[in-house]
């Protein structure tokens, strides 16, 4: 049943009596808990905020309603890890209502400043008249990793030419200034990213739009993120209201990115390419990245999208965080390959390894199989027009990654994954790839899978739902033959 909205915005304690101990009795119930990934304790997750390296963590935050799985009063949860890969759960970080964050504490993001991490975030407050007004908000861990938010917004109004819907700041440091981006709506309801520039952090100047030629893209622009790597500029955001068109945006919303020469500062100036999609799956939205002290750039998203039902929502929670993914850029693309400290979860150094020619057939190999795993495949000699895997699978139960070598294109297809999904949700997910040789490289877990195809090229990210007797694999070659070549790692 749904709530209502005064059930929806209620803050922790005002929780019914028994109320959170029915949500982890059923939680605890649940066949789709992960096993390695970031999920809630209790409700709902969203947005990935405040990632950051500070005393020798990984600090990660996340969007979270802890009594339902409806968006409702958000909270920052705080989770933190030594190696990116082994989570532990610290507690709230940000709770919300405060006079500036009454309805929540919305997203953003984190920066080290004097030895302390300032996270810099979108407070939501509405009026009697259920009007938002959104102000930007800062909030200081220390050391102790106790958290203190300032009793005033640092960016107290949204700028006239603009709604309601400003929101997510994330900031960065160049040479003495502070930059921040926003996500923000003009008031003709089409989508752009605006910069604010700071000395300190807590006093801010309004600069304007960042120029790009998507001067009409969808109605909002949600999470963005800016960066440079290889003396390029990278814009990653996540709009609204983008049509479908042939493969592309073949899901509710998306996430994509625009390289181009570096972001002018003074003119705020971004020459840049087409917009490319970040991930072709279902359920990938609201990334967002750091730097590490190797240099290394880190992106986590959300593997969930606003407005829909999900098969967990009875069962007392709502999704999770891919996991971390460092980022490259390759001939004009932006590639995302799991982060080497994935390997840490291996449970068996040398993992199950087949190398086999296959032929017009579906095969199987025994040791080969499990709900929670990695696994790696390589394709080659191909002379057959399908090859592909298929995965969580036990009778007509499955899920297929497959590559169709004659239209050359890379297709996921979750029909039969499991418990159903809304038609909104989407089934199948295809892109086209030019290559002679197939890599998959899969991370599945109870509920999810995430593929990155030919070393990052490109990355399908779905949830799915099958039951826990579908833990096998089949590798299969369909109007031909070709090599595979695979190992698989238990998790």
């Amino acid at each position: 049943m749904k709530m209502t909205r005064e059930q929806r915005y209620r803050r922790i304690e005002q929780a019914e009596p028994g109320e959170i101990a029915k949500l982890e009795a059923q939680i605890s119930e649940c066949p789709w808990r992960q096993s390695y990934h970031i999920q809630p304790i209790t409700g709902l997750l969203n947005d990935p905020n405040g990632f950051a390296y500070y005393q020798g963590y990984y600090h990660l935050f996340y969007q979270w309603f802890p009594l339902g799985t409806e968006h409702g009063m958000k909270y920052w949860y705080h989770t933190r890890s030594k190696n990116l890969v082994n989570w532990e759960n610290v507690g709230i970080g940000i709770e919300p209502g405060d006079t500036y964050d009454s309805h929540g504490a919305y997203s953003g993001s984190a920066i080290e400043k004097e030895g302390k991490l300032h996270l810099l975030y979108t407070g939501n407050t509405r009026d009697e008249a259920w009007v938002r007004h959104p102000y930007q908000c800062l909030a200081i861990m220390d050391e102790r990793g106790s958290v203190t938010k300032l009793n005033y917004p640092v960016i107290s109004s949204v700028p006239p030419g603009y709604t309601e819907h400003f929101r997510d700041p994330k900031v960065w440091q160049q040479g003495e200034t502070y930059y921040c981006v926003i996500g923000a709506q003009r008031t003709d309801e089409t989508g752009c990213t605006v910069m604010y520039r700071s000395t300190d952090l807590r006093k801010w100047e309004f600069l304007g739009e960042i120029r790009t030629q998507l001067t009409s893209f969808g109605y909002m622009w949600e999470c963005p993120d800016y960066m440079e790597m290889d003396e390029k500029g990278v814009l990653i955001f996540s709009p609204q209201g983008i049509e479908a068109a042939g493969d592309h945006y073949q899901n509710i919303f998306q996430s994509g990115y625009l390289i181009g020469e570096p972001l002018n500062l003074q003119t705020r100036e971004f020459n840049h390419g087409e917009f490319q999609e970040l991930d072709r799956g279902f359920d990938f939205y609201a990334p967002q990245t750091m730097q590490d002290t190797d240099g290394r750039r880190i992106l986590v998203g959300w593997m969930g999208l606003p407005d829909l039902e999900y098969p967990t929502d009875d069962s007392g929670w709502a999704h999770c965080l891919t996991i971390p993914r460092q980022l490259s850029l390759r001939e004009g693309k932006l590639i995302q390959q799991p982060v080497a400290e994935m390997e840490q979860l291996r449970k068996q150094e040398e993992g199950t390894h087949i190398h086999a020619t296959i032929d017009n057939e579906v095969r199987s190999f025994a040791g080969m199989d499990g709900i929670a795993y990695e696994l790696k495949c390589e394709i080659s000699h191909v002379d057959a027009e399908m090859v592909g895997i298929e995965f969580r699978a036990n009778g007509a139960e499955r899920t297929v990654i497959q590559y169709d070598c004659v239209q050359q294109k890379v297709v996921l297809d979750r029909t039969l994954s499991g418990a159903e999904l809304a038609e909104q949700n989407g089934t199948i997910r295809s892109c086209t790839l030019t290559a002679e040789v197939i890599k998959f490289h899969l991370f599945v877990d109870a509920s999810s899978v995430e593929i990155f195809v030919n070393d990052g090229e490109e990355v399908f990210t779905s949830r799915i739902f099958p039951s826990r007797e579908s833990v096998d694999i089949r590798f299969f070659a369909h109007g031909g033959k070709a090599d595979f070549e695979a190992t698989q790692w238990d998790y």
